[in-house]
């Protein structure tokens, strides 16, 4: 019987720091003399924003967004998502840089960036630390990307299953049992 859990290390820690540091830098030169709203989609992008906005220089604003997905009778009133948590910021006017960490169908990152467009900022750009495009139902513009996922189920930094190994300091394959 194989073990469940973290097994084979596809992103490790020193990679994933280096790569967040050449990200950082092109946003630094993007943004330079501007200053910068970064919002982030809880829970699984907690370790990857604050790792990324402690390499940028750029002045900056940190705030936060949780989603879920609601109940079937709850989805027909509301549509695909639920805001659990909005932002504290007013986005008008602002350089705003959404921060993920998997996009993957595209469908909650399409109605996350409709909620933050309708707050028209002067720009929107979207960072995420991982790119899964195998199951893309949606075009999206990323700006930023750190990786594209293999197509494989994974865990760690912040990253989880069950939400247990979110705190692993690298990204590992999760092996089913």
């Amino acid at each position: 019987m194989s073990k469940t859990g973290p097994g084979r290390i596809i992103f490790s820690q020193d990679e994933i720091q280096l790569r967040i540091s050449e990200v950082a830098a092109q946003i630094n030169r993007d943004y330079e003399g501007q200053k910068l709203i970064v919002v982030s989609v809880l829970k699984g992008s907690i370790y990857f924003v604050a790792d990324l906005t402690r390499c940028l220089t750029i002045p900056l604003k940190i705030d936060f967004l949780s989603t879920r997905v609601p109940s079937e009778a709850t989805r027909k009133h509301t549509g695909g998502i639920q805001f659990v948590k909005d932002l504290d910021y007013d986005l008008q006017g602002q350089h705003v840089l959404l921060v993920e960490d998997v996009i993957g169908t595209g469908l909650t990152l399409g109605l996350v960036r409709q909620h933050l467009e309708a707050a028209r900022p002067a720009s929107l750009k979207v960072c995420t630390l991982l790119n899964n495009p195998a199951g893309r139902l949606l075009p999206i513009q990323i700006d930023y990307c750190c990786f594209t996922m293999p197509d494989l189920y994974l865990v760690g930094y912040g990253l989880d299953h069950e939400e247990e190994y979110r705190n692993l300091p690298y990204i590992a394959e999760y092996r089913r049992g």
